[in-house]
């Protein structure tokens, strides 16, 4: 069907004002993932949900990082191996490959680095980088798979973190309510939500929480107007620089699918949206919102939920007699 010549330039005029609205904006859309390998996102899907490469054989990826609660665990801070206290609130996986660096303190530069971390941290899983390629090369499933993806050298420990870190980048939670308003359907969001925005860009909240994640770009001090009180004994940046002054500055967080997140802070410490901003404004930017601006703030943010991550639960390969035995107690 041909489309006439009229109603075809008012389309292509229609999108491009949508396109030049959105350019304005502090905030842009989440775009959908592009340039994955297939093949290596089926493989890291599988090791992402296998608690295999846990000592436990009980702890997976997914067992902070829940896909189906936003990425996360909803807990002030995550349970590790023998239900020993995570030291930080885990962030959310959704959208991370937008994110500057990974972790609280950006101690892994990338997805890869960070896919490593936490599978030889005697607090998370616990397990040693030898011994998860050890489950891995016994079951021969996955040998042949690594093999498709790979080609047929031994399995490494480069290869699993690049087939998780693969999975992850598809991650992304595109066409928000917001997005949708951002790309000329002014009709998105409802005019609490509209004046929500206009105050959360008016009271200085984009300075950090910016472009398409809305935050993840930067590192800032937690307590920069007023300190931040705390009991959490992280110390952010300077863990990994050693410099004192980064000392309580952590990566802004995203605030994409904000609402499915909770609790919110490096130490998981406030417990509602609510909370947060509140704290926010006095700690950071010196300014005590009143309830009304909280709930026009709170209702802006809610519409940054975007399409949650779909897909066929993974099938797991099963263990065979030369696999090592999981220890969970």
């Amino acid at each position: 069907m041909r489309i006439p010549i009229i109603k075809l330039f008012t389309l292509t005029l229609i999108l491009s004002f949508s396109v030049c609205v959105a350019a304005q904006e502090p905030i842009t859309p989440i775009e959908p993932v592009k340039e994955i390998n297939l093949a290596m996102v089926e493989l890291g899907k599988k090791l992402y949900f296998d608690p295999r490469l846990s000592k436990s054989g009980f702890i997976s990826c997914n067992s902070c990082h829940n896909l189906s609660m936003g990425g996360t665990d909803n807990l002030k801070t995550s349970i590790g191996h023998n239900w020993q206290q995570g030291p930080i609130n885990a962030p959310t996986v959704l959208n991370s490959s937008l994110n500057v660096a990974q972790f609280w303190d950006g101690r892994a530069a990338d997805l890869k680095e960070q896919a490593g971390g936490p599978i030889a941290n005697p607090g998370e899983m616990a397990f040693t980088h030898t011994l998860a390629l050890e489950v891995l090369e016994s079951i021969p499933a996955y040998v042949t798979e690594f093999t498709r993806v790979f080609g047929p050298d031994c399995i490494n420990i480069d290869q699993v973190t690049e087939a998780i870190a693969e999975f992850e980048k598809t991650l992304v939670t595109p066409n928000s309510r917001f997005d949708q308003w951002l790309l000329g359907d002014t009709r998105a969001i409802s005019a609490q939500e509209l004046a929500g925005y206009q105050l959360f860009k008016s009271s200085g909240c984009v300075a950090c929480h910016m472009g398409p994640a809305v935050g993840g770009t930067s590192f800032q001090k937690m307590g920069l107007v007023s300190p931040y009180e705390t009991k959490n004994d992280a110390q952010g940046l300077a863990g990994v620089t050693g410099k004192d002054a980064d000392r309580f500055k952590f990566k802004v967080p995203t605030l994409r699918n904000v609402d499915m997140t909770y609790p919110y802070f490096h130490d998981g410490e406030a417990a509602t949206m609510d909370e947060a901003v509140d704290i926010m404004g006095r700690l950071q930017l010196g300014r005590k919102f009143e309830q009304a601006d909280i709930d026009q703030i709170v209702a802006f943010l809610k519409t940054l939920t975007g399409e949650q991550p779909s897909f066929v639960l993974p099938i797991l390969p099963p263990s065979t007699d030369k696999t090592p035995q999981p220890t969970p107690f």
